[in-house]
């Protein structure tokens, strides 16, 4: 039997028929490897981090699969052997002398998932904080929105909010409570269509994301499960003399 799990809501079909068909080959070998064994055996461990990222990863959606070692390029291609030529088709191993990250723009977009504050398009910004209750994303407009037709410009903030917001959490792999501090809105219908963007930008996110209604005061409180330490943890220790308060 099968289970499906809640990570493919919204999945193309031919997507989950890929995965079922690697699945299988996967529980193939397993057997084959109980029948022909000497006890004890190991029959059967987790991919590597190549092998999780194609097979977690690598859908029809993605348009290239760019990978910067040779061997790594060859071991890709073998993984895909049980998947539609398609895919096959879209890996494709990094030749230029610079490094992949940097070509791509990978580096810069860690650097930038590390900073306190993320500029929107608008003007406007993001301010992340986080304590040991929640994350708190603040929205401001940056610049003064003067007074004609503020409330389009605060709609247009709040929406590139949403959007930058989610794409954010989503590459710093913040878990737990999150609440979002949007711009004040008089309009009940400019707060329905923020919530609309919100709800719509975090479908991508694999991560289970259950999002609470947008009050009048522009809270919106969201929580996403935890599954791995977040970026920052990651790639930082908290100041030994400020023990990360930012103060001394």
């Amino acid at each position: 039997g099968l289970i499906v799990r809640t990570a493919a809501e919204g999945m193309a079909e031919r997507d989950l028929a890929d995965d079922v068909r690697f699945l299988l080959q996967v529980w193939q070998g397993v057997t084959e490897r109980a029948r022909t064994a000497r006890a004890p055996a190991l029959l059967y461990q987790d991919l590597g981090l190549i092998g999780r990222v194609v097979r977690d990863l690598f859908t029809g959606e993605v348009d290239r699969f760019v990978v910067d070692s040779p061997a790594e390029f060859e071991r890709v291609r073998d993984l895909l052997t049980s998947f539609p030529p398609r895919l096959l088709e879209r890996v494709q191993l990094h030749r230029d002398p610079r490094p992949l990250f940097e070509v791509a723009g990978v580096e810069r977009e860690i650097e930038r998932a590390l900073h306190r504050k993320v500029w929107l398009p608008s003007g406007g910004y993001l301010v992340f904080d986080r304590t040991e209750a929640a994350t708190v994303i603040d929205v401001n407009t940056g610049k003064y929105v003067g007074k004609t037709d503020q409330p389009s410009t605060i709609l247009k903030t709040n929406i590139e909010a949403a959007r930058e917001g989610a794409r954010q959490i989503r590459l710093r792999d913040i878990g737990g409570i999150i609440l979002i501090d949007f711009i004040d809105m008089d309009s009940e219908k400019h707060r329905r269509q923020v919530l609309a963007a919100l709800q719509d930008a975090v479908r991508r996110d694999r991560t289970k994301i259950h999002i609470i209604d947008l009050t009048g005061l522009g809270l919106v409180e969201l929580t996403r499960k935890r599954v791995y330490q977040n970026l920052e943890e990651i790639m930082r220790i908290a100041c030994p003399y400020c023990e990360g308060r930012g103060r001394v």
